[in-house]
């Protein structure tokens, strides 16, 4: 129930609507900006509300502009009944309708960085931005906005829309006021530096702001973000930790790190929260966060005194560690800031203070590129997300995976990736279970030897070798082999295993 906690004007009162009423507003071809970040701070009444429309026969295709990838209340009930015309720029491959109209052209999805989007819709690239819709926490008499634990693009999203629907969300707490920082930077030529010189600087407003006159319509939300538990650490996860731990370490006694830890960033997903997760066992204390996303181990670290500040886009928690938050909510608000997505994505900041980028791709290849979007080279999988903003910025660039999937069938160490979202000239660092190749100052071949050695599961060691033996008989700077660089991918699809079928005992390059 909506009350003066949530809506802090009695006006505000006279704008709740129904989300039937409020999904009137969106008609056929709009583009339609929703704020959230991952499955986090996403509205969702709404949408479902104009999925119901379309059932039952409205016509109605629209654009869904993110930050990232949303909940299946956005992406999912809309996809299924055919109401998405285009997306950016990023999805979540979990919503299985949105996968499969992107992969079979229906729906036109552009895939770009994360850093990128906001500017390029204060600059006009994209068109209008006809309807924002907001998930909040509450609304300030002046109509500035609280909001939850998802910022993304919605600050741009709102300073740009013709119409702007709030879902007031009586699930999120009331706690969370205060933890934002909200700032949007100056257009070219007037634009100025970003001014964050440690991760906890705040530079900006805790409120999204907004105005009463700009606010068309209120729906009330109780819909929890669709957040899902993460895998606990398996055995290849651990390991991976370990690497990590041991090559930091190994870095700050040969002097290429501080020892005061610099910023860390990571990845979505179980193997990123895993690794970070890892750091728990190290001798690092007063560790820092300048990431996008904020998992479960973030809150794990903050809790046991190993973080003692953590900037990011949103936070992403399962059940079990949004309890914790409600428990001690002081404990993480005194130590996380939330930011709009093109700054705690900013090229600028990531370089300036130092990040060490971490992030896991699907594949990579022995000469360091790595694919973070594509299976099997056509079908996209998310999209390149945040990584390309921290691995091409940061002090440190490190990918890690496990060195195969689907039960040891396809190794994610290949001789050429399908396609290349980070090339050679973005990637450091590969870590897997089997071990740590650093790739710095090393030219191609060398690059292929170590990667092979130090990365690739034992089971295609033989493969990777000879593939660089018949691809350094062609020569060139990077020895490619056009008739077998993809062997191991068709391998695949014709056989269900990247392994070789017809050659064995092949022999090691010396």
């Amino acid at each position: 129930m909506l009350d003066a906690t949530r809506l802090r004007a009695p006006c505000l009162f006279e704008k709740v609507v129904s989300a039937d009423k409020a999904a009137e507003l969106i008609t056929d071809g709009m583009n339609v900006g929703v704020s959230g970040f991952t499955p986090s701070g996403y509205p969702k009444k709404t949408t479902m509300a104009l999925a119901r429309a379309i059932k039952a026969g409205k016509k109605c295709r629209i654009n869904i502009w993110s930050g990232a990838s949303v909940g299946p209340e956005i992406e999912e009930e809309l996809a299924k009944v055919g109401g998405v015309k285009g997306r950016m720029p990023y999805y979540s491959a979990a919503n299985k309708s949105m996968k499969a109209g992107i992969n079979d052209g229906t729906i036109e999805y552009i895939d770009q960085h994360l850093s990128h989007f906001a500017q390029q819709i204060d600059y006009g690239f994209f068109g209008n931005v006809d309807v924002a819709i907001v998930e909040a926490a509450a609304i300030n008499a002046d109509g500035s906005i609280v909001l939850g634990p998802g910022i993304g693009n919605i600050p741009m999203l709102v300073k740009h829309a013709k119409k702007v629907i709030v879902e007031v969300n009586t699930s999120i707490p009331l706690s969370l006021e205060g933890m934002h920082d909200i700032y949007i930077c100056a257009k070219p030529p007037c634009r100025s530096e970003i001014p964050i010189y440690s991760v906890g600087d705040r530079i900006g407003s805790p409120y999204l702001e907004c105005g009463l006159d700009r606010i068309d319509c209120i729906v009330e939300s109780d819909i929890l973000d669709h957040v899902r538990n993460l895998c606990d650490p398996d055995a290849d996860s651990i390991k991976i930790a370990e690497h990590l731990v041991d090559f930091l370490e190994h870095e700050q006694r040969y002097g290429r790190l501080p020892e005061k830890m610099l910023p860390m960033q990571s990845g979505v997903g179980s193997i990123a929260n895993a690794v970070l997760l890892g750091l728990s066992k190290s001798k690092f204390e007063n560790l820092e966060m300048y990431s996008e996303i904020l998992q479960d181990a973030v809150f794990s670290l903050i809790k046991m005194g190993k973080i003692k500040q953590a900037s990011g886009c949103a936070f992403t928690p399962s059940p079990k560690v949004w309890q914790m938050y409600k428990e001690e909510p002081q404990l993480y608000n005194k130590s996380i800031v939330l930011r709009p997505l093109d700054i705690s994505n900013s090229p600028e900041v990531i370089r300036r203070l130092g990040v060490i980028s971490m992030n896991t791709p699907l594949e990579f290849d022995i000469y360091g590129q790595a694919n973070s979007t594509h299976v099997m080279g056509r079908g996209m999988m998310n999209g390149i997300g945040g990584s390309g903003d921290y691995m091409r910025n940061g002090y440190l660039t490190i990918f890690s995976t496990p060195s195969t999937a689907k039960g040891g069938s396809i190794s994610s160490v290949v001789p050429m990736v399908t396609h290349a979202d980070h090339t050679e000239h973005d990637t450091m660092v590969f870590i897997t279970e089997q071990g740590v190749a650093d790739v710095r100052g090393l030219s191609p071949v060398k690059r292929a030897k170590l990667i092979i050695e130090k990365c690739a599961h034992p089971d295609f060691k033989d493969q990777l070798y000879e593939y660089l033996r018949m691809a350094q008989r062609k020569s060139g700077h990077m020895p490619v082999d056009l008739r077998h660089a993809f062997d191991m991918q068709a391998n695949f699809e014709m056989y269900g295993t990247m392994k070789e079928q017809h050659k064995e005992g092949t022999n090691h390059v010396e």
